[in-house]
């Protein structure tokens, strides 16, 4: 007894029926020349099978075209059952063997029901030679064309199965290749203090991207984005998401991602075409993406620490971009010396209550960061009336004095004014 095919598989079972002894007989004696007839119109018309059948190539479409040949005849003499367990691994190999040459399964498709049509020309007229009735011919061409069916979607599965494990397979290069260009900063948390571990050699890189088919690019941008909130997070400290849970994230395919983390981040080649994609401005919408710097590929680590900064200090959910605000990630990069210099700098606003100390501050800095700081420039940037700001602009020469003239206290009063209004 032959073995069946595979357990819960669906059957086509009910195609088959009884046909005479003989019938068998005289389909075998059809099949010697029948695989070289199918095989030549697969060449002949096929142009993706157009190639000599030379090597692993053509041992596979050779054994797959004599084996589906064989195994027909052996289920019209035994009325029928499953596909042959033991026969399953060739036609899978049909299917993933299209994928091996990069190619749909479009042709393959047309092979089997090129050859289903040569087969059936022969077959039918075994069948006439038999005298086969009417009825029992329209039954043999359901069956031939059933059988066809069958280990079509036997190479149609297989070449699924093959194409997921592929995407598997160069998604955990990708992650890799991304680990070697950010470590250590694929982990939340401030940069360690400690010397960084040695550069990964050129050498090493290069094999990392072939093995990614990902090529090297001169400039990235790394992006931070915000954890997806959920059951995972406890008490606004995200743990690791359920695997999966950002399938729905689309991005373009050559966007590095670790989304299944606890802090997902990107890695965005050539930042200044692709920043522009529409998949990924979506993305970075969906999931409140700070972008860092775009710096060469070697700094990449780099990028995503400050693309990390920016976002833990921008508001909640909105996406941001550090190369628009340089110098509020350089005053994030030692917030207890920012708070000294504030303290220093602003200290003739503590004596202010907090509402005039707030409209003072505002004042401030955009009379620090207009041309001129006159009165007409404040009343436009802050949309007051040019009396109210000359007002406050006594009220600041008589807390401030000189130090609105020297530039290095300007420098250090609009540093701590951009940290605390940022």
């Amino acid at each position: 007894m032959k073995a069946s095919g595979t357990a819960g598989a669906p059957g086509f079972g009910g195609a088959w029926v009884a046909f005479p002894q003989r019938l068998a007989v005289e389909l075998r004696k059809e099949n010697r020349t029948l695989a070289a007839e199918i095989i030549h119109e697969i060449r002949r018309q096929i142009p993706e099978f157009s190639r000599p059948l030379s090597g692993q190539f053509g041992a596979a479409i050779q054994n797959g075209v004599e084996t589906a040949l064989a195994e027909f005849v052996d289920r019209v003499e035994e009325g029928g059952g499953e596909l042959d367990a033991e026969r399953l691994p060739v036609y899978r190999a049909l299917g993933r063997g299209e994928l091996s040459e990069g190619r749909s399964l479009d042709a393959l498709q047309a092979a089997y029901r090129l050859g289903g049509r040569v087969a059936w020309r022969r077959y039918v007229r075994v069948a006439r030679r038999l005298s086969l009735a009417t009825d029992a011919v329209a039954q043999l061409a359901e069956t031939a064309f059933t059988h066809i069916d069958e280990i079509a979607a036997a190479s149609v599965a297989a070449y699924a199965r093959a194409q997921a494990d592929a995407a598997g397979t160069l998604g955990r290069r990708r992650h890799r290749l991304l680990t070697l260009l950010v470590a250590p900063d694929l982990s939340p948390g401030p940069p360690p203090r400690t010397a960084r571990a040695e550069p990964v050699s050129d050498d090493v890189l290069r094999q990392a991207a072939r093995d990614a088919e990902w090529p090297l690019p001169r400039t990235v941008a790394a992006v931070a984005l915000s954890p997806v909130p959920g059951p995972w997070s406890r008490a606004g400290v995200p743990s690791s998401p359920p695997r999966g849970f950002s399938r729905g994230l689309r991005l373009p395919p050559l966007v590095l991602a670790d989304l299944d983390g606890p802090a997902p981040c990107l890695l965005v080649p050539d930042p200044a075409e692709l920043l522009a994609d529409p998949l990924l401005r979506q993305a970075l919408r969906d999931r409140a993406g700070a972008t860092g710097p775009v710096v060469p590929l070697r700094q990449a680590a780099d990028s995503l620490r400050w693309a990390r900064a920016l976002r833990a200090h921008a508001p909640a959910g909105e996406p941001a971009e550090a190369d628009r605000r340089l110098t509020d990630l350089l005053l994030l990069a030692d917030p207890p010396l920012v708070r000294l210099m504030a303290a220093r700098r602003l200290a003739p606003l503590d004596t202010l209550t907090p509402k005039q100390r707030d409209r003072l501050a505002h004042t401030l800095l955009a009379h620090l960061q207009t041309p001129h700081g006159s009165a007409p420039e404040l009343a436009e940037r802050l949309a007051i009336h040019p009396q109210t700001a000359r007002q406050r602009l006594h009220h600041l020469q008589r807390l401030f004095g000189a130090q609105l003239a020297d530039p290095d206290a300007r420098f250090e009063l609009e540093a701590a004014l951009r940290a605390g209004l940022a």
